[in-house]
């Protein structure tokens, strides 16, 4: 995995670029060709992509627009191309930011610095581990020990809230008003039957739980294992 992406086919421009961004900390991977970029945004390799405009193979423009298909990495595009336009087009295709080249190094290390401390804020918040649980939010997948778990809509948003509330007691009318709502019409009896669905794929002994603890009279505990 490279932090950034550097799709530039000067090659002088490529190795000063490349050089004051290893110098700042960040790997970087070289990309002179359109295609070539895509290919590698595309394997999920790169955190962020550095995108000159002008490009052999197909435009930086194509490129941004290849790489939405299938990658949500920041994009910041580099060009010489300073018209009103360019910038609009670069924005409706995907692109995060927008810089007019000559760059100036520091600002450009300033905006690739927010651009990635952005992305991985966002990540976290995406992807939640608890313990040998992973919840991704953007999928609304669950794993278990890296094994898919197939869980039903109520399980997934149960799971959601223990995970977001270790170790705290939630009663059951809270969990109940946050999952089903405070005007369900579902019965109270519709928690219990999820909680033991969801401890049946979740615990080695769903008869002696160890994630999903009740609190007799009160409610339920999760903690993480």
């Amino acid at each position: 995995m490279y932090d950034i992406l550097l799709v530039e086919d000067n090659e002088e421009l490529a190795g000063l670029l490349r050089d004051f961004l290893v110098d700042r900390g960040y790997s970087v991977l070289r990309a002179a060709r359109g295609d070539d970029a895509v290919r590698y945004a595309e394997r999920g390799e790169v955190r962020l992509v550095l995108l000159d405009i002008m490009l052999p193979g197909m435009d930086g423009f194509a490129v941004c627009r290849q790489i939405r298909k299938s990658q949500n990495v920041p994009v910041l595009i580099m060009s010489a191309k300073s018209g009103k336009q360019n910038k609009l087009t670069g924005y409706e295709l995907g692109a995060d930011d927008y810089m007019e080249k000559p760059v100036d190094p520091e600002i450009l290390s300033a905006k690739v610095n927010a651009l990635l401390k952005r992305s991985g804020r966002a990540q976290e918040e995406m992807l939640l581990v608890s313990g040998e649980i992973t919840l991704n939010r953007k999928a609304r997948t669950v794993n278990l020990r890296g094994k898919s778990l197939e869980l039903n809509v109520k399980e997934y948003e149960l799971l959601l809230l223990f995970v977001r509330n270790p170790g705290k007691t939630l009663r059951k009318e809270y969990i109940f008003g946050n999952v089903w709502g405070t005007d369900s019409f579902s019965e109270s009896q519709t928690l219990t039957v999820h909680i033991k669905m969801l401890r049946a794929k979740i615990e080695e002994n769903p008869r002696e739980p160890k994630r999903i603890l009740t609190v007799w009279g009160v409610g339920y505990r999760y903690e993480e294992i």
